[in-house]
């Protein structure tokens, strides 16, 4: 084998790595953006919210501030769940008096570090999925 030959086998083989990176990317980012609210709630939010989401994680009694009843925010709220200030909250835009020093995290920010496909359009993917999944768990008024 020639030295041009080898240059454009090189060129091909770096060609080839170079569309399944591309490949692999746009992959990490459907998966990410397809990720559903509950298990995105499981990874991110149970440790402190509880299972349920009523504020009973195993890392809340160690919390200055008692985590939120996640599933009395439309009560809280006279029987409307408010989407847009929950996506606010859990992105960071709106800060929660009883957080305090925000021991939360600010997971518009944390998602955007932790994953492969960190633009702007997976991340509120990400945080729609968890705002769809809070309005589903949802405590139903006592009649």
């Amino acid at each position: 084998m020639n030295r041009t030959q080898s240059s454009v086998i090189a060129i091909a083989i770096a060609g080839s790595l170079c569309m399944l990176a591309q490949a692999g990317a746009a992959s990490a980012q459907t998966a990410s953006r397809t990720e559903s609210g509950d298990s995105l709630y499981r990874t991110y939010c149970a440790s402190c919210h509880g299972p349920t989401a009523t504020g009973d994680g195993p890392v809340a009694a160690f919390l200055k501030v008692p985590p939120a009843n996640l599933a009395q925010i439309a009560k809280r709220n006279n029987g409307v769940f408010p989407s847009e200030r929950v996506h606010q909250v859990i992105d960071g835009r709106e800060i929660v008096k009883t957080h305090g020093d925000s021991q939360m995290p600010i997971w518009g920010d944390a998602f955007s570090k932790t994953t492969s496909a960190s633009d702007v359009e997976s991340v509120t993917a990400k945080i729609k999925a968890l705002v769809e999944h809070l309005a589903s768990i949802q405590e139903k008024a006592a009649n």
